[in-house]
């Protein structure tokens, strides 16, 4: 459910070993893909499996994917989770992509799910993944992940493949945090590395970065271990060093001196980390967990700072150990003192 660039191309994958139907809103667009077999606007010149069909029909969607080892896979930005969810069957196995905090409710998606989809079987599908690669066909790691072991299971049936492997995990909370704070730290990358501030001030952020992602995945209840893994450093440094990276492109462009409404008139495509570093501050601060590099991107983003100057402020931040204490959500104690960047 959901035509974008990274939808369709899971949906190819999927195609290359099921029947699969792609669910567009856009009833031209769904009809112009099933008469040229591919998605023109976001994967030109990339052809469709055979079973791979377009339809705007959503009856015959649910009805496709409703039966015993069917499967919905919502592929719409974070902003539409919602409403899909709640347009769902009651008792639907799902897994979405988006990745990211809804905003204003601050949500992450099991959390949304919670709400209007509470006797459905859900997870979140991530990791480091760029839609084109997935399109066509270049090895790729992806993880299921779900309070339900048997959804995880039903997620290998569907997609694991020669070029798409799917390693499985229990430990949602953690996997949708690291897709949601790594799009903010591809920004701050992307602005170091449009000012040309080098490969070591790259190597910093990321590391840094990653401390911040695990601090506020761990005060969520996430697993620390799950931030060493392919949705937590595996998704960060890609999201933060490829050029195929639309979060990291912002950075770019911020750092060139352009204003945020032309940054994403350029970009043509969603920038989840653009919606959601606002949101992932208000969230660490409710807990109390500091995020320094994001409380400077929310300072560009905001038009409070210049790139130049967000940088210059955290590089006169004190010194400080590097390794800090970090708490479990398993092994519960006495909370340490917030950690810093």
């Amino acid at each position: 459910m959901g035509a974008g660039a990274w939808g369709t191309a899971l949906a190819m994958a999927a195609a290359r070993h099921h029947p699969v139907q792609l669910w567009a809103r856009d009833a031209a667009q769904a009809a112009h893909m099933q008469a040229v077999r591919s998605n023109p606007r976001y994967l030109p010149d990339l052809a469709w499996p055979a079973p791979l069909t377009a339809t705007p029909d959503w009856d015959a969607a649910m009805r496709h994917a409703s039966h015993d080892d069917g499967l919905f896979i919502i592929g719409t930005p974070m902003a539409a989770l919602r409403a899909t969810l709640a347009a769902l069957p009651t008792h639907a196995r799902v897994f979405w992509l988006c990745k990211g905090f809804e905003a204003g409710t601050g949500l992450l998606g099991h959390e949304i799910a919670a709400q209007v989809l509470p006797h459905g079987r859900v997870g979140v599908l991530s990791g480091p993944s760029f839609a084109q690669e997935v399109a066509t066909g270049q090895p790729t790691a992806l993880v299921a992940s779900s309070f339900d072991a048997e959804l995880t299971r039903l997620a290998v049936t569907a997609l694991h493949s020669d070029a798409l492997r799917i390693y499985t995990s229990d430990d949602p909370v953690g996997v949708a945090v690291g897709g949601a704070v790594k799009n903010v730290l591809a920004i701050a990358t992307g602005i170091s590395d449009g000012l040309n501030l080098g490969l070591n001030a790259r190597a910093a952020l990321i590391t840094r970065g990653l401390a911040e992602m695990s601090r506020l995945g761990v005060a969520m209840g996430a697993r620390l271990d799950t931030f060493m893994g392919l949705t937590g450093l595996g998704d960060l440094v890609l999201t933060a060093t490829g050029d195929l990276s639309r979060n990291r492109r912002v950075g770019l462009l911020l750092a060139e001196g352009l204003a945020l409404p032309d940054v994403l008139a350029r970009l043509g495509h969603v920038a989840e980390g653009v919606y959601s570093a606002k949101t992932v501050a208000q969230r660490a601060a409710a807990l109390g967990v500091d995020m320094p590099l994001t409380a400077a991107v929310n300072a560009v983003l905001d038009g409070r700072e210049t790139p130049r100057q967000a940088v210059e402020r955290l590089m006169r931040r004190d010194a400080r150990a590097e390794a800090t204490q970090t708490r479990s959500a398993a092994t519960p104690q006495t909370p340490p003192p917030p950690p810093h960047c």
